[in-house]
């Protein structure tokens, strides 16, 4: 099978390298790679296939500006609501591909244990169930696929776990014990859930691989670059400061951003993310942490 995947940063790299066990796999970039699989986008948009891991807050940008469908079949594989308008991601694609044709992966997986072949299972969400099934036979054997059609579940669970992520990279860099991370990640559960249940997710999306399972991962290790960005707000450093040592997008902020302007508008109920915004936005983690755990 002919895949193009795009997005050469460390997840796009572990997809292109878990892909290859069965398929040919090309790979893409704003940014040139000294890879021998790298291509310029006009070749990967010839694939079949096309996996795009570009960031959430990047994504309508780059679809407007390079974006040609011919019939691909995609799968999204970056997380996130987009900060300007709160959009979910599968609302950014809608303009440009057709439901038939998306699927959107979810479930826990850091990119550096799919770089060991390390074992992983994920959830390939779509409408299409034929296409889902499809996508899932392109992984590799150290990768167990399971599909879903609650695209709205996973897309809530993907992008909300990286704002709890934050949350509980700032208790673990205030050293506040075992206790109070297992009260957070658990009330940070609940929360998304209830979030997206008045988007019309289903329920049992969340205790499965796609909810329980990624935030659990993402909310406990400082492989995950959005608990790391809760362990620099810990100790007192800025955003700019803390993006610049990470070197790398941390989709969780840009999240923040955009639950703090739903819940506005809507009148949601979402006190770990209101308290992850304001703690973005200059307030003493000492303080949120504080106000999340003792009301």
């Amino acid at each position: 099978m002919s895949i193009g995947v795009i997005g050469a940063g460390k997840w796009g790299s572990a997809l292109a390298f878990a892909l290859s066990e069965k398929n040919s796999v090309l790979i893409t970039s704003r940014t040139p790679r000294d890879l021998d699989n790298f291509v310029t986008l006009d070749e990967i948009l010839e694939c079949e296939y096309l996996v795009i891991t570009v960031p959430a807050q990047q994504i309508a940008g780059w679809l407007e500006e390079n974006f040609v469908f011919k019939n691909q079949k995609i799968l999204v594989a970056s997380k996130g609501i987009e900060a300007t308008s709160g959009k979910f991601l599968n609302e950014i694609y809608e303009k440009y591909v057709p439901d038939e044709n998306i699927a959107f992966l979810s479930g826990p997986s850091f990119a550096s244990e799919v770089m060991q072949s390390l074992p992983t299972a994920l959830v390939i969400n779509s409408s299409n169930e034929k296409l889902a099934q499809e996508l899932g036979g392109l992984f590799p054997s150290f990768i167990k696929t399971y599909t879903s059609d609650d695209v709205t579940g996973a897309e809530v669970c993907g992008a909300y776990k990286n704002v709890i992520a934050i949350a509980a990279g700032i208790c673990n860099g205030l050293e506040l014990g075992n206790n109070a991370a297992a009260a957070l990640i658990s009330r940070g559960l609940v929360e998304m859930q209830r979030f997206g249940i008045a988007y019309g997710a289903k329920e049992e999306s969340f205790i499965g691989l796609s909810g329980a399972g990624d935030l659990f991962l993402t909310a406990s290790s400082p492989m995950s670059r959005n608990f790391r960005v809760g362990i620099g707000l810990a100790k007192g450093r800025t955003q700019k400061e803390i993006l610049e040592a990470l070197g790398e997008v941390a989709e969780g902020i840009g999240t923040a951003y955009a639950l703090q302007d739903i819940s506005a508008k809507h009148g949601l109920y979402l006190p770990i993310a209101r308290e992850v915004y304001l703690t973005l936005e200059g307030k003493n983690p000492h303080e949120s942490l504080k106000d999340l755990l003792t009301k």
